[in-house]
């Protein structure tokens, strides 16, 4: 994949032909570049991933309007030199989206960050509660944790002779035994949900505020305690994913809940509020079957070539990572659920 955008496809947006192009730093799936003048950046254009297609484009574009239109600042597409919202070239499908000013991070440094993130994430929700939408691109399979249980299942049987497979299995083993005690959450409402909540996706403004969030190819049905849960487990974990000393924090997890509770929307249920901490439980569980399958069929979207060996070499870190992580939240399940009920009522 080049590290350029081609000629061809910027001439298709109205000044972006002369425009000084910046890649950005971050991001594991779509290729993404700043494109503007030498005052700042102008717009966001993105190549994205042969995982998606064009009809994520459509879901955007649709979702972002009702956002716009209930008052909230999000990106939105700008039309190529025909009127499209994308661009088809060589095979690769290029969109271009207006640049909102402000800044992402990795990790949290201040629970005010997690208070303002919980405040727009619940604004998020609030506002798409009465959009009636169905999305057109779908992710099949995301968080049907049976599958996922499966697929490693799967990758045991495929891959023996793999280097790594005895550290696999013997995480595995125990991994799928505590896989029997998850409770079945699967007859919760399904809300539409921004889907990839990490706090990398939350854009804050030079003064510390949440103004809006980004990457929006995951938008989709979820239900509540899966959307929020993921956004916990990357939230209140104060290290890296590929970090072991992975663990949860219960005083971000205190912060998230104020903010979110602040503009929480009306639609939520005492049950599903109940189930949100079993959410954080289940998501960081199936992330570890997930992360230890990808290292014995060595896949994933992005690896560090610099400081792993191979992509399994790194999956199996981000496995025991998160393993730590789903420990670190069993055992505080009870002071967890407490935070649920002082904060969500």
């Amino acid at each position: 994949m080049s590290d350029r955008i081609p000629q061809a496809v910027l001439a298709r947006w109205q000044n972006f032909a002369d425009a000084l192009v910046q890649p950005a730093t971050t991001g594991l799936i779509n290729a993404t570049f700043f494109v503007g003048s030498a005052g700042g950046p102008k717009a966001v254009v993105q190549r994205l991933h042969r995982v998606f297609d064009a009809n994520v484009i459509r879901d955007i574009e649709a979702v972002t309007r009702h956002l716009a239109d209930a008052g909230m600042t999000t990106p939105r597409l700008i039309p190529a030199d025909d009127g499209a919202s994308c661009v088809e070239y060589q095979g690769e499908i290029w969109r271009a989206l207006t640049y909102v000013p402000g800044q992402t991070c990795e990790f949290v440094n201040d629970p005010s960050q997690l208070r303002e993130a919980g405040r727009l994430v619940a604004r998020f929700h609030g506002a798409l509660a009465d959009f009636d939408y169905e999305h057109t691109y779908n992710r099949i399979g995301v968080h049907d944790t049976a599958s996922h249980l499966d697929r490693l299942r799967t990758a045991l049987e495929e891959h023996g002779s793999h280097p790594l497979f005895n550290r696999v299995a013997t995480l595995a083993s125990e991994l799928l035994r505590h896989a029997d005690d998850l409770p079945d959450l699967t007859h919760l409402p399904l809300r539409q949900s921004h889907g990839d909540l990490k706090i990398s996706n939350v854009l804050f403004n030079a003064e510390g505020k949440a103004v809006c969030l980004i990457d929006l190819d995951t938008l989709s049905y979820m239900i509540w305690p899966f959307e929020m849960g993921d956004a916990l487990r990357s939230w209140c974990n104060p290290m890296s994913e590929d970090e072991p000393r992975a663990r949860f924090d219960l005083t971000a997890m205190a912060a998230a809940l104020t903010g979110y509770s602040e503009m929480m929307p009306a639609f939520l249920t005492e049950e599903e509020k109940i189930a949100l901490v079993p959410g954080v439980i289940q998501i960081t569980l199936e992330l570890t079957a997930r992360f230890l399958a990808d290292s014995l069929r060595e896949s994933y979207f992005s690896w560090d070539p610099a400081s792993y060996g191979s992509r399994g070499g790194h999956n199996i870190v981000r496995a025991g990572a998160m393993w730590n992580l789903y420990q670190s939240v069993r055992k505080l399940q009870a002071e967890a659920q407490d935070l649920v009920h002082t904060h969500l009522g």
